[in-house]
């Protein structure tokens, strides 16, 4: 099942109140990630018989399998995970798949819809790429060079493409942390996906992505009118969206966010790396 706009609704409340089964932890990933599936009700036919829907797959990330940062407060990942769907959410660029906050087999966790096939062979496309120094593809932007440890030189270039250019918006509006060419890939048709928001919604500046080929460019106006429109689902602390972030984050990180959408509004443009934090995360992809 592939999220779509009307379907978010559907798939939020599935995400929450279903039967959650593990299948298998995921490896490689820092804190405990965990493959689960969800049971979709039986759909009836016209003829009042029904057949049962394949589960749907999701990762499951419990609050007790997060390891301790320097900078994060502890067991506040999970939170920052749903916080940042509700916000791409009601800023209008759909690149988080829906994700709730819940219990599960290993206690209180996020979980998130998995896109594509867990047990494909090959991984998604993502719109992030190496290639060697200096020699940027047609229809992309040109990051950062680098060397590999085998001595290459390359190049982090990105698509030019609308919806990465929402990416980049989202993640300046997230103060998105840990934003890696992995965290970002395409469906089988071709949509935009974004996953690990974990280390997001800081309360101090600590912007590093890899979606810098904008820096220093006008917001779109569309850009401008997602900003204010998202100030306003923000203004005051009774709004939906601002009870629902202080259920997930802590106080001062929902203040903060408050103040980072006056702030791109009045610079007028996109985010510039910052000379006090690294601007681009490790690994980049």
């Amino acid at each position: 099942m592939t999220p779509t706009p009307a379907s978010n609704a559907l798939l939020v409340e599935l995400l929450q109140n279903a039967p959650l089964e593990l299948v298998g932890r995921i490896t490689g990933a820092s804190n405990l990630a965990l493959l689960a599936t969800v049971t979709v009700l039986p759909r009836s036919d016209a003829r009042g018989g029904g057949d049962d829907e394949p589960p749907l797959h999701v990762i499951y990330k419990p609050i007790r399998g997060e390891r301790p940062l320097w900078d994060f407060p502890d067991g506040t990942l999970a939170g920052r995970e749903v916080a940042s769907y509700l916000i791409a959410d009601t800023l209008g660029v759909g690149i988080v798949p829906p994700t709730v906050l819940r219990d599960g087999p290993l206690g209180p966790g996020s979980v998130q819809v998995w896109i594509g096939d867990p047990f494909a062979a090959e991984d998604l496309p993502s719109p992030v790429r190496l290639v060697s120094r200096g020699k940027v593809p047609d229809g992309y932007l040109p990051v950062v060079d680098g060397q590999l440890a085998d001595g290459r030189w390359v190049s982090v270039v990105h698509e030019d493409r609308t919806d990465v250019r929402d990416a980049a918006l989202l993640d300046a509006v997230l103060n998105n942390s840990d934003r890696k060419g992995s965290h970002l890939v395409r469906d089988a048709a071709g949509r935009l996906w974004g996953f690990d928001h974990g280390l997001t919604l800081h309360a101090d500046p600590k912007l590093r992505t890899v979606l810098w080929g904008w820096a220093g460019e006008p917001w779109r106006r569309g850009d401008i009118e997602r900003l204010i429109a998202l100030a306003s689902a923000l203004d005051g602390p009774e709004t939906t969206l601002s009870a629902a972030l202080a259920g997930l984050l802590p106080a001062t990180d929902v203040d903060a966010l408050r103040e980072r959408l006056v702030a791109l509004l009045a610079q007028g443009h996109y985010p510039q790396p910052s000379r006090d934090w690294p601007a681009i995360p490790w690994p980049a992809l």
